[in-house]
């Protein structure tokens, strides 16, 4: 029985995996495929690489794309992260489930709910002030409104877990609460605020709908650009596009999987050292303690 339900696991877990991957795989091979007709295999060539690098309005949207991702999540990192603080440290404020449920509204709304009203609010405000036209300002604006969410629940769960002990300590022997936090909590959530930033980054680089409602006519990212060029026909072009970012976006989650790997076994590594520093102290005490026949009667 526990046989089948092994070999049962491991079946469904290779077509999970194949279903995931395998069309990365293809894409990546058909990127270098010599016929401009991306179902016909024509040979190996990498002239589409060079054609990449000669489009410039798909070179152009790539990078607004990436100024985009980098500036919003940037941005919701830091506004997320303060949201999680106010709603773990302080227990109870004035409108506390107000900004739970504003927080947590983007994760359950439709985007194209979310891409009109925020199409309908810089519309107002450029009719009452005059400001934000719509272009790379509203697209990051509104990046930054679903990428918050995101953040704060990431933060917000890991903030929890945190030790408040250590920041306490920290402050009994006189350092001040921003400066215990910097030093001490502020370590303990960094991976959490590295994964929700990467997060943010990739969803913000992959949005297409919000992006099509808020941005302007002489503005296109990435996903929209590809949008209308893929309803025309695939371009070999877009397979090499996809395979650089793919590239990069491999690279990047290497890079921050080893980073948080080697931050969590320095810190348990600091705390097996401070805990062996408090209990020497202590077995040694008891070894230099002669026996109770031997002390002399006070």
């Amino acid at each position: 029985m526990n046989g089948g339900n092994n070999a049962f696991r491991v079946t469904a877990l290779c077509i999970g995996i194949a279903l995931l991957y395998l069309p990365i795989v293809v894409l990546i091979g058909y990127s270098f495929n010599a016929s401009p007709l991306v179902s016909v295999w024509g040979g190996f060539s990498t002239v589409w690489y060079t054609e990449l690098l000669r489009h410039r309005s798909l070179l152009d949207s790539a990078l607004l794309s990436l100024e985009v991702a980098a500036t919003a999540s940037s941005a919701a990192v830091v506004l997320g992260t303060l949201a999680a603080i106010a709603l773990v440290r302080f227990a109870r404020f004035r409108g506390r489930f107000l900004l739970t449920g504003m927080v947590t509204a983007p994760l359950v709304m439709p985007e194209v709910i979310t891409g009109i009203t925020q199409l309908l609010l810089f519309v107002s405000l450029l009719q009452t002030f005059s400001w934000p036209h719509r272009g790379f300002v509203t697209i990051v604006l509104a990046h930054v409104t679903f990428c918050i969410a995101y953040v704060t629940v990431t933060v917000r769960s890991r903030l929890q877990g945190a030790d408040r002990s250590l920041e306490e300590a920290a402050m009994d022997l006189g350092s001040g609460p921003t400066r215990a936090f910097l030093e001490i909590t502020l370590p303990l959530i960094a991976p959490a605020i590295l994964a929700s930033w990467l997060l943010s980054f990739t969803l913000s680089l992959d949005d297409l709908v919000i992006s099509s409602f808020v941005a302007g006519p002489a503005t296109n990212t990435l996903p929209m650009l590809i949008y209308s060029t893929v309803r025309l026909g695939i371009s070999p072009v877009i397979n090499a596009l996809a395979s650089v970012i793919i590239a990069i976006v491999g690279t990047l989650v290497i890079a921050a999987g080893w980073l948080m790997r080697r931050a969590d076994q320095r810190r348990e590594l600091e705390m097996r050292e401070a805990e062996r520093a408090n209990t020497a102290p202590a077995v040694s005490d008891t070894r230099d303690r002669p026996p109770l026949a031997l002390r002399s009667p006070s």
